[in-house]
């Protein structure tokens, strides 16, 4: 999994992309290539035997330190001379490609580590290592490393790349899965006690027998999640421990998680699609709050009509009971998502595609990823203003948003100012035609055209149903405004031919524009104005 991400401005990635850049936080604790080369096993064993005895003979000395020292022994760390022989001589192992400088490499070797740790507690198979990619380029990239920081896994030889979650629990369920162990079986009450304390999300299935078509069924969905632990027995006693709410000894699948709506039960036919179906729409909580490692996560979801409620921790508190009945309403439908207003970094990439600037006011948006539109409610955030909004985004009936500018004052204004509320009004709705001067603040080359639009404007002026404008295409938007981040832009829009504007080339001098705009709008005496 790579965390290189090409920067976009369209809707149409929506602002998940933008919050790709955060996602999958790891560290790394870099360890030296000379510290970690692959010994044999009874090496690996002495060495955390030894710190087992120190434990057991210090105990008041160890500290979080010394444990994730211990931890990360067991990643080995490889170099130029090892390894073409780790991935050659080993079925199974997991590669993280990261490099010392990486911000967000330096967040996974805890993770990772831990991650080694309790696969190798499981019995799993799996060797896990680790590679400074940017000391050795060249083998990096032999092994599919394009980016820091990234995880592959390699069986026999052959890799493939890791798109799990962000935490030690994530990596484990995801190397199970790929390492031929989808399912744990469990067989006494005290089996599933132990598992309880660990797990706190999964999926239980109930069968009398592990054969069968249903069964069969029930393990290739297992093989196809890459995110859910997934585990069977077949004593009603311990399917019970798991799942209280459980009313049947018959087979059974369902779905436990932490929170409001904690049980679920699968009622569909017991086929991988459906299984799978029924994850995609119950894995998610009610309401599921947005952080720094979950990004990849939520995007995953696929529910795609997405609510979000930007808010302070206080004032979400006070909305979750009613938000929670909403979501119940809606379940399948949209999803709920909660951001801390006050953490920027998440916000801030959501809210400036609304206009919004930050602050501690309550914001309730909705995007959809299928349509590539957003949504915004301008009422008072109630629960009922908040159900209503939601029932019109389920039923299709809300409007689309488009941010805008404040209406300016454009009395004597040579130029007009043009925002996304009078984009109508000025441009597509008025019986003139208009020259429409497109730019952002961060252009390079719009204050050049700008002076030339302002030449224009000057010479043609009293020029019959001529209107020159301008609009800042960052802080405004319309539906008939197509720029495609192409920046400066000019457009001719014709009177009575205002759905397919002429674009002018930038590329021009103001007088070869001139030219352009009195062939196209010249009127029938022929009479021309094209000399600045």
């Amino acid at each position: 999994m790579s965390l290189i991400s090409k920067p976009t401005s369209t809707v149409s990635t929506f602002s998940f992309i933008l919050l790709l850049l955060l996602s999958f936080g790891i560290i790394v604790a870099y360890s030296s290539p000379e510290a970690n080369e692959p010994g044999s096993d009874s090496d690996l064993e002495q060495l955390l035997a030894v710190d087992e005895q120190l434990q057991e003979d210090r105990p008041e000395q160890q500290s979080e330190a010394e444990t994730v020292s211990k931890a990360q022994r067991i990643v080995l760390e490889l170099n130029g001379d090892n390894t073409k022989r780790v991935i050659d001589g080993n079925e199974f192992v997991m590669v993280l490609g990261y490099a010392p400088w990486c911000a967000r490499s330096a967040e996974l070797m805890p993770r990772f580590a831990e991650a080694a740790t309790a696969l190798k507690e499981i019995g799993s198979p799996i060797l896990m290592a680790k590679i400074d990619g940017d000391r050795y380029s060249k083998i990096a990239s032999e092994l599919e490393i394009k980016g820091f920081p990234t995880l592959v896994l390699f069986v026999n030889g052959t890799s493939q790349t890791y798109n799990g979650g962000s935490s030690a629990d994530d990596i484990v369920i995801w190397v199970q899965k790929k390492t031929g162990a989808p399912i744990i079986t469990l067989n006494t009450v005290d089996e599933a006690q132990r598992f309880l304390n660990k797990y706190h999300t999964f999926v239980l299935g109930l069968f009398e027998k592990f054969e069968g078509s249903e069964h069969n069924e029930f393990v290739k969905a297992a093989k196809s999640d890459d995110e859910i632990q997934f585990v069977e027995t077949s004593d009603s006693d311990v399917a019970k421990l798991l799942f209280p709410d459980l009313k049947t000894s018959n087979v059974f699948i369902g779905m436990v998680k932490n929170e409001a709506e904690r049980y679920t039960v699968y009622d569909g036919s017991y086929k991988m699609e459906k299984i799978l179906e029924f994850l995609g729409s119950n894995k998610f909580p009610l309401i599921t709050k947005l952080t720094e490692t979950n990004t990849v996560w939520v995007y995953s979801s696929p529910v795609k009509l997405q609510v979000m409620l930007f808010s302070k921790a206080d004032d979400f508190q006070k909305l979750s009971q009613p938000l929670e009945d909403i979501a119940r309403k809606f379940k399948s439908k949209l999803m709920f998502i909660y951001v801390d207003i006050t953490n920027e970094n998440l916000a801030m990439p959501f809210l400036t595609l609304f206009g919004i600037e930050a602050g501690n006011k309550t914001v309730i948006a909705a995007f959809d990823n299928n349509l590539n539109s957003k949504y915004l409610l301008e009422s008072v955030p109630s629960p009922n203003n908040i159900e209503e909004f939601c029932s019109g985004l389920a039923h299709g009936t809300v409007s689309r948003y488009y941010k805008s500018e404040p209406v300016p004052d454009n009395e004597n204004a040579s130029i007009v100012t043009v925002v996304g509320k009078t984009f109508d009004e000025l441009v597509l709705n008025s019986r003139e035609n208009v020259i429409l001067e497109v730019h952002t603040p961060w252009c390079v080359n719009c204050e050049a055209l700008s002076k030339q639009v302002e030449k224009l404007a000057k010479h043609f002026k009293g020029f019959e149903n001529l209107v020159f404008a301008r609009i800042d295409a960052s802080a405004n938007e319309h539906t008939k405004l197509q720029v495609d981040d192409e920046y400066p832009m000019i457009l001719l829009y014709k009177s009575g031919e205002k759905e397919k504007p002429l674009k002018l080339s930038t590329k021009l001098s103001a007088k070869d524009m001139a030219v352009f705009i009195n062939e196209e709008l010249k009127p029938k005496d022929g009479s021309a104005k094209d000399e600045l």
